[in-house]
């Protein structure tokens, strides 16, 4: 993703949309302003947009019902809505239906950039397997839409080569003379928040590192051959859940 993100903007309050897009301006970002829902989705059908911060409360269509009608062509998009009254039914459909938060008037602003920083990082993943051809051809997939990966096949020095800043570590559960519960040990004492899903092509051989690697944090686990489709959507859950920790929400994990 670019350094500079395409933001839109959707209040109804003028004054308002024009301080945040100032602000957004300045630091770096390409912030667009739409001052109803129906305008909205007309700057949507026109251009590619990164984010969309938007008031609940607005004539026409509120921030919710946008929220709807955005994801039914964007579902990756990020959206976080702004509010100056205290919560009700509607804010919290949304929150349940995929808004990453609801963020009160008057805003945050280093909160939100904040998060803007992170959107705007690039999300890396960890593959650690010791079979080559798997890391190679899992990670060609991967980098094909989007993401940075890093591929370990030697067990030496695994956790000195993750960076904690990683959006997740894919752990096969046997490498190479090494267990990989026992690398998730390790990862968990370095990286005690860093998601890590187990892989593995022995379902019943593994059952009980399995149920020992969930007690002890694992976020999942996967078992081979799996579906990228369901992998994607995984790594898309789990990056959801890092961006709305950044704006003070926790998303159970489905």
């Amino acid at each position: 993703m670019s350094d500079k993100l395409r933001i839109l903007i959707v209040d109804d309050d003028q004054r308002m949309a024009r301080t945040l897009k100032d602000i957004l301006t300045v630091k770096g970002h390409e912030a667009v302003v739409a001052h109803s829902g129906h305008e909205a989705l007309e700057k949507m059908a026109e251009t590619h947009f990164d984010c969309l911060l938007s008031d609940i409360k607005m004539p026409g269509i509120n921030g919710v019902e946008l929220f709807r009608a955005v994801r039914k062509t964007r579902p990756d998009l990020p959206v976080v809505l702004m509010t100056a009254y205290a919560h009700d039914e509607l804010i919290k459909d949304g929150l349940e239906e995929g808004i990453l938060a609801v963020l009160a008037k008057p805003l945050d602003i280093n909160a939100l950039l904040g998060f803007f920083a992170a959107l705007r990082k690039e999300k890396s993943i960890v593959i650690v397997d010791d079979d080559p051809v798997f890391c190679k051809t899992l990670g060609d997939i991967l980098q094909a839409r989007g993401f940075v990966v890093n591929e370990i096949v030697q067990p030496a020095g695994i956790v000195d080569k993750i960076q904690p800043d990683s959006l997740v570590v894919l752990l096969d559960m046997k490498l190479n003379g090494l267990s990989g519960l026992d690398v998730l040990k390790e990862i968990r004492e370095r990286c005690p928040s860093l998601p890590v899903i187990m892989a593995t092509g022995y379902r019943e051989e593994t059952t009980q590192s399995i149920e020992a690697a969930l007690k002890i944090g694992a976020y999942t686990c996967i078992y081979k051959p799996f579906q990228i489709e369901e992998l994607l959507q995984l790594l898309a859950e789990i990056n959801r859940q890092k961006l709305a920790r950044i704006l003070g929400r926790t998303i159970k994990k489905k």
